[in-house]
């Protein structure tokens, strides 16, 4: 995948990293919210990369430690650092938002049924907001986050606050995608 090779290119590219470090930096910076990585992936990834020659790694020991590989990038992977870079930057823009396999087949549902994936579209766009938030409270003044990080960050904050502006005209009768009109969503009262 060009997009995990050019987080991992582009980690080493500012520095030599083990693969626990780009793991512990893809988790600071939260990466695996906006670009499909996991921890396994990054592993394997570097793997691959070495086998293409793309990285090396030498054996570290800190105090008393084991060993640990620390990779950096070869002119081979300076080059497809570029070229990835030029190449991703060019593609068409898509937006793969996962609940939109939940819209396509909203019509399937009876109205409260439809109501209640909405709402719950609409919390899980409420929890990231509020995510999205505190990580920029956060991070804002942290010398060691980039300043492109932060523009990820008020980037995907944007688009969530696009998504519940869309949900919030659904959720007031706006007309869904097939012109059938949306179910209005009511808050429920907690009984005790």
């Amino acid at each position: 995948m060009a997009a995990i090779d050019l987080i991992v290119l582009g980690m080493l590219k500012r520095e030599p990293l083990s693969a626990y470090d780009m793991q512990k930096l893809v988790e600071y910076r939260n990466i695996s919210k906006w670009v499909r990585i996991s921890t396994p992936s990054i592993y394997k990834k570097v793997l691959q990369l070495e086998e293409k020659g793309l990285v090396w790694s030498t054996a570290v020991r800190e105090s008393n430690m084991p060993e640990k590989a620390v990779y950096r990038l070869t002119d081979a992977g300076q080059q497809e650092f570029q070229r990835l870079m030029l190449e991703l930057s060019g593609r068409p823009v898509r937006f793969f938002l996962d609940f939109n396999a939940v819209m396509v087949n909203l019509d399937s549902l009876p109205p409260e049924g439809q109501a209640a994936c909405l709402e719950g579209i609409a919390k899980s766009v409420g929890d990231l907001k509020a995510l999205l938030k505190e990580n920029l409270r956060e991070k804002a003044d942290v010398p060691q986050v980039p300043p492109a990080g932060l523009a990820v960050l008020r980037q995907q904050l944007a688009l969530a606050d696009a998504v519940e502006a869309w949900l919030d005209s659904l959720q007031t009768g706006g007309p869904l995608a097939d012109g059938t009109p949306a179910p209005a969503c009511e808050e429920t009262e907690q009984t005790e």
